[in-house]
């Protein structure tokens, strides 16, 4: 899944959750269960998230959606396998992103 987000420093819950096309509750609920999201809040309570943050969200969400993880075999594997994990993730991702740049040329032809 390719996530269309500008290059910020902190995003808002909103602009996460439409982004990956979810509920701002699922976000919410994902913030409690797994550790390693830890967006910074506010006075108020509003949530911002880093682009670590991002990162972290788009492997869950990948691991429980695409993958269909359930919550505690998403735990299991983000603290046993991380690293290798990561790095397959992160090499499909960018693949994700050349195919759909040479989609987007082939459309322009």
């Amino acid at each position: 899944m390719h996530i269309n987000l500008p290059e910020k420093r902190y995003y808002g819950i909103g602009e996460v959750a439409k982004a990956f096309d979810v509920n701002t509750s699922l976000i919410r609920f994902w913030e409690k269960e797994f550790d390693v999201l830890k967006p910074k809040k506010n006075a108020k309570g509003n949530r911002k998230f880093t682009p670590e943050d991002i990162k972290n969200l788009k492997f869950i969400y990948h691991l429980v959606k695409e993958r269909g993880f359930t919550l505690e075999g998403a735990k299991i594997h983000l603290k046993e396998g991380k690293k290798q994990s990561l790095d397959t993730f992160e090499i499909i991702e960018k693949l994700e992103g050349i195919k759909a740049q040479l989609n987007k040329i082939k459309s322009q032809l």
